[in-house]
This record gives structure tokens, C-alpha cells and sequence, in this order.
């Protein structure tokens, strides 16, 4: 499974496993279509070339392109357990194979709402309606919609391997590429908390209309902890949390009260997450660098807004 490194690639790809060896040959020379994740697993374990794909939203583009040669496919769109989700001790248990079109559904949007919005952002219907979940994580491109919010949730991955072994680590760990993946490996669920409090995901975009994220929030209230969680994502190869900023914005916050905040506070806030996220590359600041700072910041601000205002 690729992880989140400083040379990622940069395209968002829905499937989960390791980019294969461009000499493996033109196609992929098998595909397999276990029925659980176990299969899966014992299918990648045969296999050690064979590439997992879910809805392979850009997985095929790159081989269609030459990109990629997959010497073998591992399917995994009929593993109905990683298709929904559970309760589970105050979390929600989404399996890795939900769609960005189902999590965007209003079901869905009670139970997590950033997640949700950052799914209805992912891009036009026949990417949402492919795309999933694990694929995003997976592929851990800078753009991916979900990250920024999985990170500020603070979200754990369950992960899949032979023998029928369940392991966990943040997500956190995978997208700054501290862990990897170890061979037959899958991401089977992403366990997130249920706050029941305000999140917020918002992002920039180059143009009108679904597309690329130039930079993107996912802003997280909680209340039970006095705390607010932030993660700027796009801006770098991994999702930034400006954990200072999150400190003293929190110390600043009535939670008692009404949790209302002065409007310089948020504007100093907002100022706060972008110099953190988008630091100085020398003098003079080029015009580029100057405006994703001030992109970020008016992000950071409105995303606390809302969550203040919920």
C-alpha cells in the first residue's frame, strides 16, 4: 500500500496497494475478486505483485496512460464487510470500501459530518460514486478531501494480514509514512470518534465547481477534552496540524459559556495556522507563497467560525 511520503505521487487513486513494478508488463495478467477481506489477504499473500483495487478512480487512468503495469489485480469491490459501518465504544467503524457517494448521504453527515462534506467535495458523481475511503487513505495523495479531516479526528486505521491478524495505528502514522504497510496488508476499517460536537471540512479550489484542492481545513470542536483540532491539507505532502495554534485559540474559548470568540481572535487564528502551515521559502516572499498563506487563513477563520457557531 503506498504511504504518505514526500515523493507521493500526486494524483488521488481509490485503490490500496503498493504502485507495482512498471517492468511487470503492459496489463495486469490475472485479476482476482475475493468475497472477504480474508480472501484478500490470503490473495496478496499468493501474489506478492498484485496491486488491491477498489474503485481504482485512478489506478486505471495510470494504466491506461503506461503509468502503471500491475502484474495482477486483487478486487476488492465484493467485500460487503468493508462496505458500511458500525458502532463500537463511541466510535463509528467505517469500513475501507465505503464509497465517497455513500458517505456523503445524510445518514452518513449526522453521524460524522466533515467526513461527509469532504466526500460531497471529492469531485464529480462518477468519481464519488467509485472512489473509497481506503483508496483515499491509501494513495495518500496531498489532495486527498478526506485526510485533513481523519486527521484532525484523530482517526485510527484497523489494518488487515495474513493469518487473519488485526492490528491498528493513527492515521496520522501512515500519512507521514512512519509506518508502512507490511506485504498483504489491507486497510479494513478506519475507526473515528463520535464526538457529537461541531467539525467543519472546507476547501479552495483553482476553479468553479468540484476540483483539486489548493488547500483545505477540517476543523474539529471538543468540547469534552476543551480542545480544537485543525489539519490544513494540500499545502504539503501530509496534512499539517498547527498544534500551537490549536492550543492558544483553545485557551481563549468560553467553553462554559456560549464558546463565542472575539472576531480579531479569529482572524489572529486564522493568521496563526497559515504561518505555521505555509512558512517563508526566503526573502522576498514570492506572490505564490502569499496567497495560499492568505488562502489558508481565511479557511482556518471561517472553518472556527462555524464550528463556534453551530
Amino acid at each position: 500500500m503506498t504511504t504518505h511520503a514526500p515523493h507521493a505521487p500526486q494524483a488521488r487513486d481509490s485503490s490500496q496497494g503498493p504502485r507495482s513494478d512498471p517492468r511487470a508488463g503492459n496489463a495486469a495478467q490475472s485479476v482476482t475478486l475475493p468475497a472477504s477481506l480474508d480472501e484478500a489477504v490470503a490473495a496478496l499473500a499468493a501474489m506478492p505483485a498484485a496491486v488491491p483495487v477498489a474503485g481504482g478512480t485512478d489506478l486505471m487512468a495510470a494504466v491506461n496512460a503506461g503509468l502503471l503495469r500491475p502484474a495482477a489485480l486483487v478486487g476488492l469491490g465484493r467485500i460487503n464487510e468493508i462496505r458500511g459501518w458500525q458502532y463500537q465504544d463511541g466510535h463509528a467503524l467505517l469500513g475501507a470500501g465505503l464509497t465517497h457517494a455513500r458517505m456523503g448521504r445524510p445518514d452518513f453527515a449526522a453521524l460524522i459530518p466533515a467526513l461527509a462534506a469532504a466526500a460531497r467535495a471529492a469531485g464529480p458523481p462518477q468519481i464519488r460514486n467509485a472512489g473509497t475511503l481506503g483508496g483515499n487513505i491509501a494513495t495518500a495523495a496531498p489532495t486527498g478531501d478526506a485526510l485533513p479531516v481523519l486527521a484532525a479526528l484523530e482517526a485510527v486505521l484497523v489494518i488487515v494480514g495474513p493469518g487473519g491478524s488485526r492490528r491498528e495505528i493513527p492515521v496520522s502514522h501512515l500519512l507521514a509514512g512512519r509506518e508502512m504497510l507490511r506485504p498483504g496488508e489491507l486497510i479494513g476499517f478506519v475507526r473515528v470518534p463520535l464526538l457529537h460536537a461541531p467539525q467543519v471540512f472546507l476547501k479552495a479550489t483553482g476553479r468553479t465547481g468540484p476540483g483539486r484542492a489548493t488547500a483545505s481545513v477540517g476543523l474539529v470542536l471538543d468540547p469534552a477534552r476543551r480542545g480544537v483540532r485543525c489539519a490544513i491539507g494540500a499545502v504539503a505532502p501530509m496534512p499539517l496540524r498547527p498544534l500551537e495554534a490549536e492550543q492558544w485559540v483553545a485557551s481563549l474559548i468560553d467553553w462554559d459559556g456560549d464558546r463565542s470568540l472575539a472576531p480579531e481572535a479569529l482572524e489572529a487564528f486564522g493568521d496563526y495556522v497559515a504561518a505555521a502551515c505555509v512558512p517563508d521559502q526566503g526573502e522576498p516572499v514570492a506572490p505564490a507563497v502569499l496567497h495560499l498563506r492568505r488562502t489558508v487563513a481565511v479557511l482556518a477563520r471561517r472553518a472556527l467560525g462555524r464550528a463556534l457557531s453551530s
